[in-house]
This record gives structure tokens, C-alpha cells and sequence, in this order.
């Protein structure tokens, strides 16, 4: 869960998280906020130390505290370093998304029919909210991932990235910020992952309410997605890991 200046909101999503019926590792990444949230999770930190619960069998929270603030994506590496579960879900610590769609999230996964999985806020129509700038330039870029990735996704960047602890062991993921999403997405595609999409559902903010990503990441979003794209139609595809895997390719479920 990256985390920056969400005090707002970071109680509650750790309460919403944790309350989640599923054994998991909570792993917090402060990416230097300076709203009040890093101190909120220094103090949570310490009272859990006190309380002895940081470690129960159920919710394993683990807090790391960036030295300055680098970007969501260098808080998700930071985060994946220190992961140990067999499936790891990427959070944001707003309220946009409801964890309890955990378990739609990773049940594709543990049923072998997939190693990735994208959360799409856009297979349900219903969701679909306020079609301002945020939308028509996600789905812009999303169809411009698909040109060069073949997956056929609806939300390429979405939050809700579900996947095998495996995957992170051959990717080497390089951007610091929100440009991170099609990267991701170009490596996995050119790995040859499985990848599907499940429906979620969204709770979208605006800027005023703290939504963080705006223009430029945008202008760097299309440049990534084109140049990883490249990568995708120009060099080689790297051969499946797993005798259980096929071909990129995604399945609305």
C-alpha cells in the first residue's frame, strides 16, 4: 500500500483492509507525507509494537518510511521487496476501491487460470461514473497499451494488480511514478503471463478530494506505454516459466 498524504483516508483503509477475512501481510509504504500521514503511521506503528499485534496470524502489518518522496511507483518496489505472501494485491490508500474485493480478485489466480489479475473499473458499465478528462485519458491510454500488448484490457491503469509472488521475480520494474502501470502491463504482456480482468467496483474523487495523478502523468504515461510497447513488438517474447501457463491473454470474468 503506497502512501502518500492520504491522512484523510489512511485509518480507514487500514481498518477496511484488515478487516478483510483473509490471512494476509499489510505492507505500508509512506512515501515521505507530509500531511500528517507519515507521523499517523509512525504513532500506529508504535502502538501495535506495544500491543503485540502487529505480527497476529491473521494481519502481519509491516510500515516502511521512504526518505523522500520518489514516486508511487519506487513506493510499490519497495513494497514488493518486502513481500512474502503467495499472491500479492497492490492497495492505494484512498477509499476509491473496496478491498473486500479481494477475493474476486485472486480467485482466478488460485484456480491456475491465471497470474495476473487487473481489477477493471469499466466492465461493469454501471461504474463508470463521471466520464471526465481522468476517464477519456485512461481509456485512451489503455487502447494505446493494447496496440502494442495484444491483451485486450479495459483498465490498464487501474489500481487493483493482483498476481503471483513469481511475477515480481522476473520483472525489473524502473519507473517512480504513476507511469509504472504500463510498464507493468508491457513487461507481464512480454513475459507471456496469463492475464484476466474481473469487474470491481469505484468510488471515484476528484483532485479537490486528493486524487494525486493529473496531466503530466499522463504525457508520461503515452511515452512509456510506447516505448515498453516497442519492446513488445520488437524483441523477442520470453518463453512461459510455468509448464501451467499459455499465451497473454484475457478473459472477462
Amino acid at each position: 500500500m503506497p502512501v502518500y498524504n492520504e491522512r484523510g483516508t489512511i485509518g480507514e483503509i487500514i481498518r477496511r483492509v484488515t478487516a478483510v477475512n483473509l490471512e494476509k501481510e499489510i505492507i505500508i509504504v509512506d512515501d515521505f507525507s507530509t500531511d500528517g500521514s507519515r507521523e499517523y503511521l509512525k504513532e500506529l506503528e508504535q502502538q501495535l509494537a506495544k500491543q503485540k499485534t502487529a505480527a497476529d496470524s491473521a494481519n502481519r502489518l509491516k510500515f516502511l518510511f521512504q526518505d523522500r518522496n520518489y514516486g508511487k511507483g519506487a513506493a510499490l518496489r519497495r513494497g514488493f521487496a518486502e513481500a512474502c505472501g503467495a499472491i500479492v494485491v497492490i492497495q492505494d490508500a484512498d477509499l476509491e476501491l473496496n478491498p473486500q474485493e479481494y477475493v474476486k480478485l485472486i480467485a482466478p489466480i488460485e484456480r491456475y487460470e491465471a497470474d495476473v489479475v487487473y481489477g477493471s473499473r469499466f466492465l461493469n458499465l454501471g461504474n463508470d461514473g463521471d466520464r471526465g478528462p481522468n476517464y477519456w485519458g485512461n481509456r485512451m491510454l489503455t487502447a494505446a497499451s493494447n496496440l502494442f500488448t495484444g491483451l485486450g484490457l479495459t483498465d490498464v491503469w487501474t489500481c487493483y494488480k493482483t498476481f503471483r509472488r513469481e511475477v515480481l521475480n522476473e520483472l525489473d520494474l524502473k519507473e517512480d511514478r504513476f507511469a509504472f502501470e504500463p510498464e507493468f502491463t508491457a513487461k507481464i504482456a512480454r513475459q507471456g503471463w496469463r492475464v484476466s480482468e474481473v469487474a470491481i467496483s469505484y468510488a471515484s474523487r476528484s483532485v479537490k478530494e486528493g486524487k494525486k495523478i493529473n496531466w503530466k502523468d499522463g504525457f508520461r504515461g503515452l511515452s512509456i506505454t510506447i516505448y515498453y510497447g516497442a519492446h513488445c513488438l520488437f524483441l523477442p517474447k520470453r518463453a512461459p516459466l510455468f509448464l501451467a501457463k499459455t499465451n497473454s491473454s484475457v478473459g472477462h470474468l
